[in-house]
């Protein structure tokens, strides 16, 4: 009981922030997320290992600025999701611009369906939220353990049009069947999901568990992919979302190559803002049999 009603103090904290200035909200968000530096010793740790996995060139004193440079960016996204989940549509639009819409609309016009690629940056659930704006999409989403939160972020997603969650256990045949329909796909799989589904492909360097869902999907579904980032503008000036051009000569009759070659694009674009990847995820979780944990 006194859980639930510490979430529900949260989540009215996080409704009132909603109001405020954006430039206020950020520099908030950044002297939290300095706390949580010091004192979240786990995610610090896991970030620094994925640092000193992914960027070995760098000292020890730049790792550091780049670990308290995400600490911050990842404390400003957090404070600024209270406008995506409660701000109207007018502010959302100054918040969030969105460069090559019009790519996604072709498509869809011309009955293709589409995958999005979306890796995990700090901005993207504001990427999330400014397609949600224009289309009728589809998204996977994980049930949160705290109901509250889970509630919170249900509606969050659900907040515009006509939008469809599905979950990891309802399968590859209604994720495509939604795609055939003409809902662009909002995907996400730069993350460890375990062994299943999952080949070792090289992610920086490293031998990196990931799923091989893109190349299937796009195969299945006849999809075109099109890369789909989402950065964080510096000077406080919102988010912007890219929109790609689709990807040629994908999917591959080579389910590895194609895993392999989401890794390059997606480190290719990390390397670009470094301090805006989700580095407190243990991407490294799942190693290779006989090798220890890397955490």
């Amino acid at each position: 009981m006194l859980k639930r009603l510490l979430s529900q103090l949260a989540v009215t904290l996080l409704w009132l922030l909603h109001f405020l200035p954006q430039p206020l909200l950020a520099a908030m968000g950044s002297g939290v997320g300095r706390l949580f530096f010091l004192l979240g010793a786990q995610r610090r740790h896991i970030a620094q290992t994925n640092l000193a996995l992914c960027f070995p060139e760098l000292d020890d004193t730049a790792r550091k600025a780049l670990v308290k440079a995400h600490f911050r960016v990842l404390g400003q996204s957090l404070f600024e999701r209270s406008l995506l989940w409660w701000s109207r549509p007018a502010r959302l639009n100054r918040l969030i611009r969105v460069d090559g819409e019009e790519k996604i609309r072709a498509l869809l016009d011309a009955g293709q369906p589409v995958i999005m690629l979306a890796p995990h940056f700090v901005g993207l659930d504001a990427g999330g939220v400014a397609l949600a704006m224009r289309f009728d999409a589809l998204s996977i989403y994980s049930a949160q353990k705290n109901p509250v939160f889970d509630a919170l972020l249900y509606r969050g997603r659900k907040r515009f049009r006509d939008q469809m969650l599905l979950s990891r256990q309802d399968g590859a045949l209604a994720t495509i069947k939604a795609m055939r329909a003409g809902r662009p796909f909002y995907y996400l799989p730069d993350m460890d999901f375990g062994r299943r589904d999952s080949i070792f492909v090289p992610f920086f360097g490293i031998q990196t568990a990931t799923i091989t869902g893109l190349s299937r999907l796009a195969r299945a579904a006849k999809a075109l992919v099109l890369f789909t980032i989402t950065r964080r503008l510096p000077g406080n000036q919102g988010y912007v979302l890219e929109i790609g051009d689709p990807w040629p000569d994908f999917p591959s009759n080579d389910v590895e190559a194609d895993t392999q070659r989401m890794n390059q694009m997606i480190e290719a674009q990390i390397r670009t803002m470094p301090e805006q990847y989700y580095w407190v995820h243990r991407r490294f979780k799942t190693r290779p049999e006989g090798e220890a944990s890397l955490y």
